[in-house]
């Protein structure tokens, strides 16, 4: 018995030795996770649960639509990723702004997207309104109801429909979102881009004013609850 017990002992000891270690088993080396800068862990691990699998049919922004892509540079897409945007759900992902991520991290994501969802000639030729309005640009409520009501409404009514004029709605989405989502469509979810089905493109202006239009909905208070930028760490 005593033998016995100092072979079983002996054993366990080599087993515990050996743990993961197996004849035949692949070694991993452990990663830490300020560290990993692979594309898809980053963006499974961050960023699929608000923008889909691939970049799409998330309730947040469709980053697989090379529109999408086309329309925003590359400065403007790491200061979302890094910093958020105000006024919606993003939040901040770089450490540096109370995030998890490192600018390495961001970086890494940054060039996965256009590696991955970016495509020459994306608009096929035609030039849409910028990312962002003009600074002298200013929307004009009145007009933008007007554009809304003759090219838009149509399409989001019914329950089956997002509804944009919701103040609940608007209270989760910056002025800059919905012009992304005006300009760039959201293909994921059958949204046309500015050029519209009927092929009566919105000009820079009609964007603005369509925009302006649907700020004016939104609830003051419920905006003042959103999620805001988090604050840089000291």
């Amino acid at each position: 018995m005593r033998l016995r017990a100092m072979v079983a002992a002996g054993a366990m000891a080599l087993a515990l030795a050996g743990c993961g270690r197996m004849p035949g088993a692949p070694r991993t080396e452990y990663v830490p996770p300020d560290k990993v800068t692979d594309f898809a862990t980053l963006y499974n691990t961050n960023c699929r649960a608000c923008h889909g699998p691939n970049g799409q049919n998330g309730p947040a922004m469709d980053l697989g639509n090379p529109e999408y892509q086309a329309l925003v540079d590359d400065a403007t897409l790491r200061n979302i990723i890094a910093n958020g945007m105000p006024g919606t759900q993003m939040p901040a992902w770089a450490q540096s702004a109370g995030g998890m991520l490192t600018d390495a991290q961001v970086d890494a994501l940054v060039t996965g997207m256009r590696k991955e969802w970016a495509k020459p000639n994306a608009f096929q030729g035609a030039t849409p309104p910028p990312f962002a309005p003009a600074a002298d640009e200013k929307g004009n409520v009145q007009s933008g109801k007007q554009l809304y009501q003759a090219q838009c409404a149509s399409c989001h009514q019914g329950q089956s429909r997002q509804q944009v004029t919701s103040p609940v709605y608007l209270a989760l989405m910056s002025d800059q979102a919905l012009r992304s989502i005006i300009v760039a469509g959201r293909p994921d979810i059958g949204q046309p881009d500015w050029r519209h089905d009927s092929g009566q493109a919105l000009t820079p202006q009609n964007v603005t004013d369509i925009v302006a239009y649907l700020g004016s909905l939104r609830n003051p208070d419920a905006v003042s609850a959103a999620p805001q930028q988090n604050p840089s760490r000291r």
